[in-house]
């Protein structure tokens, strides 16, 4: 069952047990100008809680996540004191009787071991600590405990025990949806990384080898290569954030071409449109100077010749790259196009199957499969291409969307 059905289910089971819970402890008269049955508001007050502690726990459980979700756990509970714990000391207490946490971590020892619920009673010999029994209940993910749920009350209870059951599970899909965050943010980093590989010392020799050929004879035009190229790398090489803005992208795009144009001359021609409305779109960091890339590589250098047919251009030839990023009302549109050699639709179907190989097409693929993970499958590279007709890749970028920020 995937992480989504089994929050689904949780929740509902939460809800009903949480909301009879509360009812036996902490239902309320109605008053005439309220709207709905005890059972209604009961259910309403259930989920707005589970809806406060739940972001602090997609942090993953840790003591500054387990004293923010705390509160919330212990209200949806109605329980006069709750602890959370990982597998070798007390994140937090909330509630009376806040000594007992000193004995918590042997009491809840072979719950750590077996994975299993256990209930104890406290034996505090203050008489007027009103904590005399306890529910523990494991925290566990990918079948690892990480920690522990414990529910304090005056007495023994059933409703207590499967209620806390209850929480602890949707505690546990929580946690399991921040490791599921951690390794997304992973993929991701590991997405860019291959990336930054991509910009190989082939081209970074290239370019240096460009520059220094403008040592002597323009001087001038050698330190604007040089800046340019500082500027591009710097950009590449950040070590903040999975997603930047048009504006950003778009620039560190034009400081390529600059030092693609210093090698190669008036072969490059550059045609730029851009409506200034979409610069500040927030995109996947480093989603299109790969396309451009690819354009320069299937057009100026040549790279793919067994798709080379006769009769085509010569190796040799100028090439056009027109890039546009126009409004599409809820979306931005960015067209990349080249009149290089282009390729067999089914060699780029295997491609962005991942059947290209190591060196082959790394870069399309990898942007094809972040602006899925991000945007969904309607957001995947729409590529039109043919032996010797060019290629032109259509990347639609919505304006909105909820966790993508530049920065």
């Amino acid at each position: 069952m995937t992480a989504a059905g089994i929050a689904v289910i949780t929740v509902l089971a939460l809800l009903l047990f949480g909301a009879g819970f509360l009812l036996g402890r902490t239902a309320r008269p109605v008053r005439t100008s309220d709207v709905g049955t005890p059972v209604e508001h009961a259910t309403f007050e259930t989920l707005h809680t589970a809806s406060l502690a739940a972001p602090p726990l997609r942090a993953g459980l840790t003591e500054e996540s387990a004293r923010r979700s705390a509160r919330g756990l212990r209200s949806l509970l109605g329980t006069d004191a709750l602890c959370l714990t990982d597998r070798d000391r007390v994140l937090v207490w909330d509630g009376e009787g806040d000594h007992h946490g000193e004995d918590v971590m042997h009491q809840v020892e072979g719950l750590l071991a077996s994975g299993r619920d256990t209930a104890f009673h406290s034996d505090c010999g203050d008489l007027d600590c009103p904590l005399r029994w306890a529910v523990a209940v494991p925290l566990t993910v990918d079948h690892r405990v990480l920690g522990t749920l414990v529910a304090y009350a005056p007495r023994e209870s059933a409703v207590l025990a499967r209620a806390a059951g209850e929480v602890a599970r949707w505690v546990c899909v929580q946690l399991e949806l921040a490791e599921l965050d951690r390794s997304r943010t992973q993929l991701i980093e590991a997405e860019i990384k291959a990336l930054r590989a991509q910009i190989s010392p082939h081209f970074i020799f290239n370019s240096l080898a460009a520059i220094a050929s403008f040592v002597r004879t323009d001087p001038e035009r050698a330190r604007e290569l040089l800046l340019e190229f500082a500027d591009f790398t710097r950009y590449s090489f950040r070590r903040h954030g999975e997603f930047t803005t048009l504006a950003d992208e778009l620039h560190s795009i034009d400081q390529y071409l600059a030092l693609v144009r210093a090698r190669f001359g008036e072969r490059l021609s550059v045609t730029l449109q851009v409506a200034p409305e979409v610069l500040p779109v927030s995109l996947p960091f480093l989603c299109l100077q790969p396309l451009v890339e690819n354009a320069v590589k299937h057009g100026l250098e040549g790279a793919v010749t067994p798709d080379r047919p006769l009769g085509a251009a010569p190796a040799d030839a100028p090439i056009r790259i027109t890039i546009s990023a126009l409004d599409a009302g809820a979306e931005a549109e960015v067209v990349i196009e080249d009149d290089g050699t282009g390729m067999e639709p089914e060699r780029l179907r295997e491609i962005l199957r991942g059947e290209g190989g190591t060196s082959t097409g790394i870069g399309l693929l990898n942007v094809d499969e972040r602006l899925r993970q991000v945007y969904g499958d309607d957001y995947g590279l729409v590529i039109e291409t043919g032996v010797g007709a060019g290629m032109k890749i259509t990347v639609r970028l919505p304006k909105y969307r909820a966790g993508v920020h530049g920065s």
